[in-house]
């Protein structure tokens, strides 16, 4: 799991690459700090090259998308592929992101 973060103003870009398996969830939990050092922006995660997103994978989106909450922030998650989504859709995390 590779994880690229661009921070242009306002705007943090995090591209994500590879599978966010139960594994790779404990480097990315520490890979995401500058994303939630930046909660207070908006957040663009670009999934197009995500393969695959566990449960723990899941659970550091979420704690990503309730770090912007608290500082007035948001998170906005680009190009998933059908797979990503359908595990958004059937964990009912499809609801709680903005999905462009």
């Amino acid at each position: 799991m590779e994880l690229i973060i661009k921070n242009s103003g306002e705007k943090v870009v995090a591209t994500l690459n590879g599978r966010l398996d139960t594994a790779a969830s404990v480097k990315f939990a520490t890979d995401m700090q500058p994303l939630l050092d930046a909660a207070d922006k908006h957040i663009v995660l670009d999934c197009e090259k995500l393969e695959f997103i566990s449960s723990s994978g899941l659970r550091l989106f979420l704690t990503l998308r309730k770090a912007t909450i608290a500082k007035g922030g948001d998170v906005t998650i680009l190009n998933v592929t059908p797979d990503v989504k359908q595990v958004f859709t059937i964990t009912g995390f499809f609801s709680l992101f903005i999905f462009e």
